[in-house]
């Protein structure tokens, strides 16, 4: 009919899991165990000695990854200077994998340390690498407070992890 406003889908078929799930994690997110088995459930893309990056379950755009001390620690002031540089270097890999990947125009990095800063897993540190896209913001994030994601997270850790597999 012309003239009839029709509403359309938009799908988030990830997201089901989350609305479903009654379980409380008792374990940290992000503290990586001695099982690997399950680093693809988990969407952990590397641990290494003191580091580890998995992918956000809830990101802002495809690609938004988490890089995090392998040590449980909730504050900067609580890293080591190797663990401290570790970190930092492998922001920066992750920033070198999602450019060569996804080819972003830019990034966002950074830390939310605190509740009031808006940090939603406190007790263990982590940076957030966000690839950022020119566009990449619309009227859905603004008017509906939704965020398109063009592509499954599963998908993007399939594509993602062969690149995290080179740096160990």
């Amino acid at each position: 009919m012309k003239g009839v406003n029709r509403m359309k889908p938009l799908w988030a078929p990830w997201r089901m899991e989350y609305i479903l799930s009654n379980e409380k994690e008792d374990a940290c997110v992000l503290c990586p165990g001695e099982d690997r088995g399950k680093d693809e459930d988990r969407l952990i893309l590397y641990v290494g000695g003191s580091t580890l990056i998995i992918m956000n379950k809830f990101p802002y755009t495809n690609g938004h990854l988490l890089v995090a001390p392998v040590r449980h620690v909730g504050g900067l002031e609580d890293l080591e200077d190797q663990e401290m540089l570790a970190l930092a270097r492998m922001v920066r890999s992750s920033i070198g994998i999602l450019r060569e990947h996804m080819n972003p125009d830019g990034f966002n990095v950074g830390l939310n340390l605190g509740h009031v800063a808006g940090a939603g897993l406190e007790e263990h540190l982590h940076y957030h690498v966000v690839p950022r896209w020119n566009g990449d913001t619309n009227f859905m994030a603004v008017l509906g407070d939704i965020r398109v994601i063009p592509q499954h997270i599963r998908e993007t850790y399939k594509d993602l992890r062969p690149y995290f597999d080179r740096l160990g």
